[in-house]
């Protein structure tokens, strides 16, 4: 099913950004140079979110958005040439899923897919030196950048962190809810020192829906950096 065809062959490229997550799927339009042209569309993720659920949300966003060239989509797992291969949040009929293939059919446009802490990434970083990302939200998620280039396929969640249990066990939205506010700011902390131990960062970037709960004094080398990054990073899909 086509959609959205653009008339007027003197408008510049539109991008829509989507970005996929464990509580909502967001949508915005971007110009040529990655600026927003629309407000930011939400609605939540559908249960269960099986590929052809999240699909339909993404159609009725786009619909709502307007006019529009190409699609950047952000995926929370591991993303290979298009297709899933994992994703630990949402359902399990994601893993192996063309997902570009699937929704440029549905939406007429081509389509390119990446992790959506990477796609937060190119929201967010400076491009100089080594750049970290966390993003804490249903999930964690990360990514890492040397020098402006994304080291692909890092899945720093599901690592060993402390006592037994990985960084998605400790950080997570489901760790949040059962350890408290308290103690997963203390665990946050201990995070960024073993992040800063391993990877020697220069600036590490946390993003996500739950860094609103962040209590604690943080280094200046490390930033909060808002949501719509996850969709501003879009754009480096077409680069």
């Amino acid at each position: 099913m086509a959609t959205n065809t653009r008339t007027d062959p003197a408008d510049r490229v539109t991008t829509l950004a989507v970005d996929i997550g464990g509580s909502g799927i967001k949508a915005l339009l971007l110009d040529e140079a990655g600026q927003p042209l629309s407000t930011r569309g939400r609605v939540e993720t559908p249960k269960p979110a099986t590929p052809k659920a999240v699909i339909a949300v993404i159609a009725d966003l786009a619909k709502a958005k307007g006019p529009f060239d190409r699609v950047s989509v952000g995926f929370p797992g591991v993303v290979r040439q298009g297709v899933t291969v994992t994703a630990p949040n949402l359902d399990a009929s994601w893993n192996g899923y063309k997902l570009a293939a699937s929704l440029k059919r549905v939406l007429g446009r081509p389509v390119r897919v990446a992790n959506d802490a990477d796609v937060q990434g190119f929201g967010a970083i400076a491009g100089r030196g080594v750049e970290v990302v966390m993003t804490l939200g249903t999930g964690m998620g990360s990514a890492l950048f040397v020098d402006g280039r994304l080291v692909p396929n890092l899945e720093l969640a599901h690592h060993p962190f402390r006592k037994g249990m990985t960084y998605e066990e400790q950080l997570g939205n489901m760790a949040l809810k059962k350890a408290g506010k308290e103690k997963w700011n203390s665990r946050l902390g201990k995070a960024i020192q073993a992040l800063d131990a391993l990877f020697n960062y220069d600036v590490l970037y946390i993003g996500g829906g739950n860094t609103k709960h962040i209590a604690i004094p943080l280094p200046a080398n490390v930033k909060v950096v808002p949501n719509v990054a996850g969709l501003l990073g879009g754009i480096a899909l077409w680069k």
